[in-house]
């Protein structure tokens, strides 16, 4: 089975193991405690932080260790939000955030304070212009991603937090992605991170709060982690965490470039293998291991199953393979094709005879799942009416584009087709196919049930 899917998590690093075990029999006394096994507990803590502070570039009493990378962003938010309470109650993110800092924003939200989402390209990535726009005179805290975990595009994290000390608002950067490849530059005021996303254990996360940002931690504290994380720490977990984050950076350079090489080779084969694929994020500012891309005609789900069932672990972003059949909010923001969605992410080790054996096993699996969904081959010319209506109402991606492509014949030059939806998707999907196909998107129309697309034949 090849493990494709290291965006998500990262197999626990032999490293990590190895610490891991050694510290179930040094550190699981109380490290608040003054007796020997107390000591004991205390100097590995110890340690662990200053070698998280090193690696991060930060001081060690900056350094906070959570229960997860999730508790590390909502502590960090609300606490630098509470902190700041007196200058206002603005908060500015990026569009392609994580869902941990979108949720903590949308609580924040229902509390009375502002969010502004700053857009980002076709790319994925926000122009720090963007951000110096959003700026106001209360706002209170800025959030923004070192990389994107679903398409790998890295952000300019240096130009924002420049842009946001010029003013004398914190940043925020979710480094969870990107942390395991190396520091994060800039003049960032708080930083976020996950050990899973290294090859640490998982339910450890990481906070650093740089010292002159006003923090006020919320909720009920008590001595421990500068009462930023209350609650016995899960010490072995976060000696194994330490440990894997050095050996993996010491690995990083290295392996970055190899897997830079295999991952420009998806992004080179796949759209010359498979018909009617878009690749999407940066292609050149972007994670070592990521490449992600979307296949029109295609069920996100089933074609997950299919790679699967051929030994290759996934993961997609498309509404097809989400319970809220709504579109990744990423590729949303983007404004790329959402629907057939696939992201590789490939692990430190990733051998290439497995990337070699996916571009093999791909084409055959994207034709299998276009085949049973009836997918049409190749518009024919054909002469018929100057408007077509297509009634995909109460059908999901990828459906109504399947439909538009299978009467796109019968239009003539000049022509168009109105197609019915009422599914998320097709908002993204139908411009996405026009753009592909060199056809003309007109916009939409509000229906009766749902909206109306409509796209004119140029050609």
């Amino acid at each position: 089975m090849a493990y494709f899917d290291a965006a998500s998590a990262v197999p626990l690093h032999p490293v990590a193991r190895q610490a891991l075990l050694a510290s179930l029999d040094e550190g699981w006394a109380d490290p608040a405690r003054l007796y020997r096994e107390g000591r004991k507990a205390r100097m590995l803590l110890d340690a662990a932080r200053e070698a998280t502070a090193e690696a991060l570039g930060c001081r060690a009493d900056e350094v906070v260790f959570t229960s997860s990378g999730t508790r590390a962003v909502h502590t960090g938010v609300t606490g630098a939000l509470a902190g700041r309470r007196r200058i206002g109650s603005h908060l500015i993110v990026s569009a392609v955030e994580h869902s941990s800092v979108l949720h903590a924003a949308e609580v924040f939200e229902s509390d009375g304070g502002t969010v502004t989402q700053v857009a980002v390209n076709r790319a994925g990535t926000v122009e720090p212009t963007a951000y110096a726009a959003a700026l106001r005179p209360d706002t209170a805290l800025a959030v923004l991603q070192s990389a994107n975990h679903e398409v790998g595009t890295v952000q300019p994290v240096a130009e924002v937090a420049e842009v946001c000390r010029a003013a004398g608002v914190p940043l925020l950067v979710d480094a969870a992605q990107s942390l395991g490849w190396g520091p994060v530059e800039g003049a960032w005021s708080l930083l976020a991170a996950s050990a899973h996303k290294w090859g640490g254990p998982s339910g450890v996360g990481l906070l650093v709060v740089r010292k002159g940002v006003r923090f006020a931690a919320q909720g009920p504290v008590d001595e421990r982690e500068s009462g930023r994380a209350p609650g016995f720490e899960n010490l072995p977990a976060i000696v194994a965490a330490v440990a894997s984050l050095r050996a993996v950076r010491a690995e990083a350079a290295q392996e970055a470039v190899r897997l830079r090489a295999l991952t420009e080779r998806i992004r080179t084969r796949v759209p010359q293998l498979v018909p009617d694929v878009e690749v999407v994020g940066d292609p050149e500012r972007r994670l070592p291991g990521i490449v992600t891309f979307s296949c029109l005609y295609v069920d996100g789900e089933a074609l997950l199953h299919e790679l699967d069932r051929e030994g290759f672990s996934v993961s997609s972003g498309s509404s097809c393979t989400s319970s809220t059949l709504t579109p990744s909010h990423v590729l949303k923001a983007m404004g790329v094709l959402t629907e057939g969605n696939v992201r590789v992410s490939l692990p430190t080790g990733t051998a290439e005879e497995d990337v070699e054996r996916f571009l093999a096993v791909l084409p055959g699996a994207v034709a299998g799942v276009r085949e049973k969904l009836g997918a049409p081959a190749a518009p024919a010319a054909r002469q018929g009416p100057g408007e077509v209506l297509v009634d995909s109402l109460g059908k999901r991606c990828p459906i109504p584009v399947i439909e538009l492509a299978k009467v796109f014949g019968d239009v003539p030059v000049g022509g168009t087709v109105r197609v019915l939806s009422d599914d998320e998707a097709a908002r993204l999907d139908i411009p996405a196919w026009c753009e592909m196909r060199g056809q003309e998107y007109v916009g939409e129309e509000p229906a009766e049930r749902g909206t109306a697309y409509l796209v004119r034949r140029v050609s």
